[in-house]
């Protein structure tokens, strides 16, 4: 099984909002990580077929997407980052409506359903009303729907926001499980996310992969650029202006450690520290808008 992305373009009128991206996915966990305005939904939205490309394909195993039309979908799975529920549905009724409108017949769709329920921890709260849900339940339950038809393609935009840690480490494992026989491709924020189970890593700013590849891969870039060393608390404010700080520590003498990600050694004082994919991150996104300073 094989997704490829041929030179795949969106422009919304003057704006590209995907630039001429080429990839190819085989079964595994895909983590696609940007600042806002990258054009990773753009992009989601056009691999699970609801935007049309400007230029360029989706070849699933070798054939268009586009021209496959249903015969594409019913091998996908979308959760988008807000999906549509009715609060006054059940879990269980939730997935037997969804199942209906995916044309799945109901006996199989019940079965399915109590399946789903039970790989996503929600069994026990099948017949409570999704109002009374949590945020992590919710999503859990979001993972569920987009299960139904046993996707072979699942992508997933922004699963764990808003998630304590302890959901999002449950989801993260349900995701790990899945992609054994699938293509999970996961949009986050969270690095931490992505470093727990990403096979492979899109770095995506304005529309386009700079970096594509392995964890390991990625952190290399960003190593020899991770620096660590102690200044005055009264000169915390200077650093912070001119310096990338990805974490700082203040003892009780009036001290600051701090972790820098810089492309030249900040200070005579500075040492090199091992890199993390958060490091590269901040390395390519320092600033809130994603833009290089």
């Amino acid at each position: 099984m094989e997704l490829s992305l041929d030179r795949l373009t969106k422009h919304y009128k003057s704006k590209i909002a995907v630039d001429c991206i080429s990839t190819t996915m085989v079964p595994g966990v895909y983590g696609l990580l940007g600042a806002n305005g990258a054009g990773k939904t753009t992009l989601m939205r056009m691999i699970c077929g609801i935007l049309e490309p400007t230029s360029g394909d989706i070849l699933y195993n070798g054939n268009s997407i586009f021209e496959m039309g249903s015969a594409y979908r019913n091998l996908l799975g979308y959760l988008p980052q807000e999906f549509g529920y009715y609060p006054n549905y059940t879990a269980q009724e939730f997935l037997l409506y969804i199942a209906a409108l995916k044309g799945i017949p109901r006996r199989i769709a019940v079965k399915r359903s109590r399946s789903l329920l039970e790989t996503v921890s929600l069994i026990n709260m099948a017949n409570k009303k999704i109002k009374t849900f949590s945020g992590g339940m919710k999503q859990r339950l979001g993972i569920a729907q987009a299960l139904l038809n046993n996707p072979k393609i699942l992508v997933l935009d922004e699963p764990t926001a808003g998630l304590d840690p302890k959901e999002r480490v449950r989801l993260r494992n349900i995701l790990s499980d899945l992609a054994n026989d699938k293509i999970v491709l996961l949009s986050t924020h969270i690095v931490s996310d992505i470093e727990a189970i990403a096979d492979k890593v899109f770095l995506m700013k304005k529309g386009t992969f700079i970096l594509q590849g392995s964890i390991n891969e990625l952190i290399a870039y960003a190593q020899g650029k991770v620096w660590e060393f102690t200044i005055q608390e009264q000169d915390l404010k200077k650093w912070e202006l001119n310096y990338t700080v990805a974490n700082l520590h203040h003892s009780d003498k009036g001290y600051v450690t701090l972790r820098v990600v810089s492309d030249k050694c900040p200070s005579l004082e500075a040492t090199p520290c091992e890199a993390t994919l958060e490091d590269l991150y901040l390395l390519y996104f320092p600033t809130e808008d994603g833009g290089r300073v």
